[in-house]
């Protein structure tokens, strides 16, 4: 029998970088499904709870009501009586929860990530740092990185497509989980100069000609494409250049799928899960828009009521739609808008036409400018007709204000049509349905925070008809606009239970009467408005004591950022 040839020594050994490099991009791969899977545990019971009370279908896609069979009149009030509240076992174990979940929300100011955020992140840099580094000769061979690089590509895409199965098993709208789509970008960028920048060191250390043949030019470009896409991406342009942001990412996202491609054959199987993620949000989206008549309100030159008409249902409190208004050859224009009212059967709304479903655009920008001018101009009125494409809805609270005893609603300035569409599901379903969803909430604190009196009016009339409704109910509320120049008091407009303070709110000052009063039935706080008032309540809440968090029942959380 002839001998076995003498294995080669290690040292000695080509590493084969196309057969012992793409399992890495299973192992990657692996390891973020994986992530997400002991996410979504963590988020089943409110899952459980959505599907059980039925919130979690109630969202799917607005509908007309063509036979009047949900209407009901707003002034039906058949109340059942104050709710049972919970036994004090169970609400220090809810209380223990909530202290224990509210560590994740600690946020420093300006970063705009709160700690189980970052957590999160840590944990997808450790696993992509390490499937690129481990056991890769990346200085000699720096393929790795690149094979990385593409099997970010799912994940990116996955978190970036408004209808996601990932919404639903996280319990988190897609505004919600978009930091990391943005953060996969970036992953994905790193990687990429990772493989890019090792391949031009090797060609310069054997004098190898960079830009030349077809590989190694498409890889650049590639590059830079992916460069342009991060780079528009980022905060500064969002916030300032929206158009120019999405331009670029549509075009140069198309533009590196078909140059990655040519690049190398490797990518291609990376390229099909994106394409179907999109194609699939594409068609879901297709499916719920919804052409409709419209009309343009303008308290002032500063805000935009929009009532989109024969919509009576599809959608719950908290939730925002992307609005198209055909003016102006606008047609192009998309932007998002949080509904401000409950659907027909349970809003308290007596100023709008039934069957509307009503939208804030506070102008900030030339399209919320340019319709807010359209709307006034007819001066009589200051209104005007129009026809718009509604697609939606989308996100929503993560927590729902009737399953605790006491709410406290803050919003600040525009961040209001989030905050006072809780206020009228919220009373709606209490005074008008009569509990009978089981709502245990006998006291909602509405505090708004507002620069001049004068906004007062945008919301005054909806204010007054969901205060007019809760008076004498088995449901406190009380109103609070904290206003930074009141220039002319006689003007405020007379809202029943509400009182207009000139003075800073703070966040712990309008809780502390919630968490002394509370007889563990649990307190929610919703807050909608600009990021210092956000991460004030996040910080707020984390810094509740596990006593206060035990005695009330738990404080329940959810925000909501004004900015792109």
């Amino acid at each position: 029998m002839a001998d076995a040839p003498p294995a080669i020594p290690t040292q000695f050994q080509i590493y084969n970088t196309y057969a012992l490099d793409p399992p890495w991009q299973i192992h990657f791969t692996v390891a973020w499904t994986g992530l997400v899977a002991v996410l979504a545990a963590f988020s089943a019971p409110y899952l459980y709870r959505s599907i059980r009370s039925g919130r979690a279908w109630q969202g799917l896609g607005i509908w007309e009501d063509l036979y009047g069979k949900y209407y009901q009149p707003v002034n039906t009030v058949d109340e059942k009586g104050f709710p049972n509240h919970r036994r004090k076992s169970l609400s220090s174990s809810i209380g223990t929860a909530a202290k224990l979940r509210s560590f994740l929300f600690w946020t420093l100011p300006g970063l705009s990530l709160d700690l189980g955020q970052l957590i999160i992140l840590v944990a997808y840099m450790a696993i992509l740092v390490v499937c690129i580094v481990m056991r890769a000769p990346l200085t000699d061979n720096p393929n790795r990185a690149g094979f990385i690089a593409l099997a970010q590509l799912p994940l990116v895409f996955a978190f970036a497509t408004k209808n996601s199965i990932l919404t639903l098993l996280l319990g988190q709208g897609y505004e919600k989980l978009n930091f990391i789509h943005r953060w996969g970008g970036r992953g994905m960028f790193l990687s990429a100069t990772i493989h890019g920048s090792l391949w031009i060191r090797n060609h310069l250390i054997y004098n190898v000609q960079i830009i030349g043949s077809t590989k190694e030019t498409l890889g650049v470009i590639a590059y830079a494409l992916l460069g342009i896409i991060v780079l528009t991406s980022l905060k500064p342009v969002r916030q300032y250049a929206y158009q120019l942001f999405f331009f670029f990412h549509i075009v140069a996202v198309v533009t590196f799928f078909v140059v990655v491609n040519y690049h190398t054959p490797y990518s291609i199987p990376w390229i099909y899960p994106p394409i179907a993620f999109y194609g699939l949000d594409v068609l879901v989206r297709m499916l719920r828009y919804r052409i409709k008549d419209a009309v343009l309100d303008a308290p002032d030159n500063q805000m935009t009521i929009v009532k989109v008409e024969n919509c009576d249902g599809g959608w719950i409190a908290g939730q925002h739609v992307r609005l198209r208004v055909f003016f102006s050859g606008r047609i192009f224009e998309s932007h998002p808008l949080t509904i401000l009212n409950a659907p027909s059967s349970v809003s308290c709304f007596s100023s709008t036409q039934r069957g509307s479903l009503v939208l804030g655009a506070r102008v900030c920008g030339d399209w919320s400018k340019a319709l807010n001018a359209h709307a006034m101009s007819d001066k009589e009125k200051s209104s005007a007709r129009v026809v718009v494409m509604v697609d939606g809805p989308y996100g929503g609270s993560t927590i729902d204000a009737g399953e605790y005893e006491q709410a406290l609603l803050v919003a600040g300035g525009s961040g209001a049509t989030f905050t006072l569409g809780i206020l009228d599901d919220l009373v709606g379903r209490i005074v008008k349905l009569g509990r009978k969803g089981g709502e245990k909430t006998t006291r909602i604190e509405f505090a708004w925070c507002i620069r001049s009196f004068g906004a007062l009016f945008w919301f005054a009339p909806m204010l007054r008809d969901i205060a007019t409704l809760a008076k004498d109910s088995s449901v406190q509320l009380h109103i609070t606009v904290f206003v930074t120049c009141l220039c002319d008091p006689e003007s405020v407009p007379s809202i029943p239970n509400c009182d207009v303070v000139i003075e800073k709110p703070s966040v712990m000052r309008m809780l502390e009467p919630l968490l002394s009063d509370s007889e563990g039935g649990g307190i929610a706080l919703a807050v909608s408005g600009p990021e210092s008032l956000t991460t004030e309540a996040l910080n707020t809440v984390a810094s509740l004591s596990l006593a206060q968090q035990r005695s009330t029942g738990g404080v329940a959380v959810h925000t909501e950022v004004f900015a792109l």
